[in-house]
């Protein structure tokens, strides 16, 4: 067989062009490199909740599992009816996704096509950008401002071809966020023709006093897309649920490119039950609160810059952070170096059960020690 055989498949050079999407090494992957033991393992790389799945979800789940031989309800009506009371819109306002990675997808397989463009800015969610390409569109990548979005410079650098704008709030991997008058602000600037997507998937660690009221926004918007998950604060990482607000001509949309069935049975059902947990949801904010200044407190007293974060993350700064990144994998710790975000210098660290804090902030200055010897 000629070794160059699948570059003479028919796919298009923006899609060979894509650099496939890289997740946070698994535990499993890193215990067979190192052999070491898996439960001693700390992983703080995909900010992932690590109070895990609420018991309310886990119960609902296993109940959902007795029906697991028949296809889901594609509607999915028992997860939008929630969200929707919760969020007092119509049912056809709610599109479901396979993680609200799904959602982004789904915007983009929605309007984007070659001849066209989107929005989004420097050092933000990965996900745009190959969403971008995979449609072959024209990415508009606008520079960041103190590592976040810098919303004048993106309103302006909407072209005539632009159909989409991803805005992310608060942002990944940077922890940034936008104030509420500055992204309605920006919403109204920018022309009704085009799609924006309000990525709040961090939304639930926000403190009470700084979360908005965007679905607001998005009544007085028929272009507007709010996008949230059950992968974080709700602790389904697992499952993949997520779930898009916007009106029903965008919803319309969404739906004649998602797939049917994209939401399973278990993860609908563990989705109505997380929902309705509101003490799982206080102790997950409040947990991360604690956690965000366990670090923080750590940082300073090592003298590393941080930036200051909003979501369940803190990106660091390290120097040689693939060094440092390989020293902790050495010892067991597993966080997340984002050169592929232009960033080589920093660290994304996610923030974990008090003891898994501990391990890390152990095992850094030794880290950082060897990476610079």
């Amino acid at each position: 067989m000629a070794t160059n055989a699948v570059n003479e498949l028919p796919a298009p050079e923006h899609v060979r062009a894509i650099a496939p999407y890289q997740a946070g090494k698994p535990i499993e992957e890193l215990a067979r490199e190192f052999g070491l033991d898996p439960t001693a393992i700390v992983k703080l790389a995909s900010n992932e909740n690590p109070l895990g799945m609420p018991d309310t979800a886990r119960k609902a789940m296993v109940a959902a599992m007795e029906d697991l031989g028949r296809y889901p309800d594609s509607n999915g009506f028992a997860l939008k009816a929630a969200l929707a009371a919760k969020f007092g819109v119509p049912l056809d306002w709610i599109t479901l996704g396979n993680g609200s990675n799904d959602i982004l997808e789904l915007a983009a397989a929605a309007v984007l096509a070659p001849g066209r463009s989107c929005v989004y800015a420097q050092h933000s969610f990965a996900v745009y950008a190959l969403a971008t390409q995979a449609r072959g569109a024209r990415a508009i990548v606008v520079p960041a401002r103190a590592l976040g979005h810098d919303l004048e410079a993106m309103a302006a650098a909407v072209a005539e071809d632009t159909a989409l704008i991803y805005v992310a709030n608060p942002n990944n991997p940077t922890g940034t966020y936008l104030p509420a008058a500055a992204i309605e602000s920006f919403v109204q600037r920018v022309p009704s023709r085009v799609v924006i997507v309000l990525d709040e998937a961090y939304n639930e660690y926000l403190r009470p006093e700084l979360r908005t009221d965007s679905v607001a926004w998005v009544r007085r918007h028929p272009n507007l897309l709010v996008s949230r998950t059950f992968s974080k604060a709700f602790g389904l990482a697992g499952l993949r649920v997520g779930y898009g607000i916007a009106q029903p001509a965008l919803t319309d949309l969404l739906n004649r490119v998602r797939q049917p069935f994209n939401v399973n049975s278990a993860a609908q059902a563990a989705a109505v039950a997380a929902l309705a947990d509101e003490d799982f949801l206080a102790r997950s904010y409040a947990l991360n609160l604690s956690g965000l200044q366990q670090l923080t407190q750590a940082f300073e007293a090592l003298n590393l810059e941080y930036v200051p974060s909003y979501g369940n993350f803190v990106l660091v700064k390290v120097g040689p952070a693939a060094r440092v990144y390989q020293e902790l994998l050495k010892r067991g710790v597993i966080v997340r170096p984002v050169a592929n975000y232009q960033l080589p210098e920093w660290l994304r660290v996610s923030i974990g059960l008090p003891g898994e804090n501990r391990r890390f902030l152990d095992a850094l200055p030794d880290a950082l020690a060897a990476a610079r010897s």
